[in-house]
């Protein structure tokens, strides 16, 4: 039973480093973009990640068009039907788990939604309010 609960620490730890280095890694490119920056700001993630826009397809979406409000569910590609793991790193320990995946679906999603890629300080913001739902 220690053993289990060892591995599962060791887990949980290592998972939450990957998205923390990140974090770190986007906190640098931060400041290069802002020297005034100081931290990553969970009401604008919010904001980012539930506000609509005109999307790549020119459909109205927001994040939670796919993911929905409750991170522990799964979500619905709202182009494609296709089923989406959740978000949460408690429901799903494979989210957040490896750099660049998070990298590819931020740069996918924010160009799906905003038909841009989000700048570090955007990205920041909206995975600090992801992991603040868990």
């Amino acid at each position: 039973m220690k053993l289990i609960l060892s591995i599962l620490i060791l887990l949980n730890i290592s998972y939450g480093s990957v998205v923390q280095n990140y974090l770190d890694e986007l906190k640098q490119e931060a400041k290069k973009e802002n020297p005034n920056f100081v931290d990553f700001d969970v009401t604008n993630g919010e904001k980012i990640f539930t506000s609509k826009h005109i999307g790549k397809k020119g459909k109205e979406i927001s994040c939670t068009s796919c993911h929905g409000n409750d991170l522990r569910k799964n979500g619905q590609n709202f182009f494609t039907g296709k089923f989406i793991k959740p978000l949460s790193r408690k429901v799903n320990p494979e989210r957040f788990s490896k750099t660049a995946t998070i990298k590819k679906w931020l740069k996918r999603n924010f160009n799906d939604v905003y038909n841009r890629e989000g700048t570090a300080i955007e990205k920041g913001d909206v995975v600090s309010y992801i992991l603040s739902k868990e």
